[in-house]
């Protein structure tokens, strides 16, 4: 029984992978290559996406969105959790991560599942709001350049459904949203969009401590 969050130390943190994590062979196999890149820490923890797979499949998702590929390892996390009618929209503006991505989900054998979407995110979602596409998203997965989070959000509202449901990653930030004395852009908008969404009225939401801080963010009205 504790009324606080237990603090991970590595000890716990390998006990939880080793009695939780069901990780694929090509998801271990993108993990460990993306690791060895410069910018590997950009990549979510296989938990997180072991915990998406798991929301994808309780809500029966079938349309989804993921703002943010870099090498693909969300997307993949997702797509594998969809019915084989579903489908994931993936959007990014990379060409060299997203290349890897492409490579990994024609091995896992889900690329039929995935549309990648070459353009700033911005452009694309408002490209399906356009095409009549309002309301009829299932899930959303946010984590791209945190200056447009409340835009991408906005956007993710409108398009999933009533009952869908949005994941906002990286809004503990490492920790910089608790300490006044870091006044950087990104942590200053992160801090602004936390705000935002706990006094929103449209959503129900938790902010998980899960890798980086994850906010679940369920639409319950227009």
């Amino acid at each position: 029984m504790s009324d606080a969050t237990i603090n991970l130390t590595r000890e716990v943190y390998q006990y939880l992978q080793k009695n939780s994590l069901r990780e694929t062979e090509v998801l271990q196999k993108l993990r460990e290559k993306t690791h060895k890149m410069s910018m590997g820490h950009m990549q979510i923890c296989p938990e997180q996406g072991q915990f998406m797979q798991l929301l994808v499949g309780l809500m029966g998702a079938k349309k989804a969105i993921e703002v943010g590929v870099f090498t693909g390892y969300s997307t993949l996390s997702i797509a594998s959790a969809l019915p084989e009618d579903g489908k994931i929209i993936a959007c990014d503006i990379n060409v060299e991560w997203t290349k890897i991505a492409k490579q990994f989900w024609e091995m896992a054998g889900f690329s039929h599942k995935i549309d990648l979407k070459l353009a700033p995110a911005i452009e694309t979602l408002d490209l399906l709001l356009k095409n009549n596409e309002a309301g009829t998203f299932d899930f959303v997965f946010i984590d791209a350049d945190k200056a447009n989070y409340p835009i991408y959000y906005e956007q993710a509202l409108s398009l999933i459904r009533v009952g869908g449901l949005i994941l906002i990653d990286n809004v503990l930030w490492s920790g910089k949203v608790a300490d006044p004395t870091i006044e950087d852009d990104n942590t200053k908008t992160i801090r602004a969009f936390n705000q935002k969404l706990h006094n929103d009225p449209r959503i129900t939401l938790s902010m998980l401590p899960l890798g980086d801080g994850l906010t679940l963010a369920m639409k319950i009205f227009s």
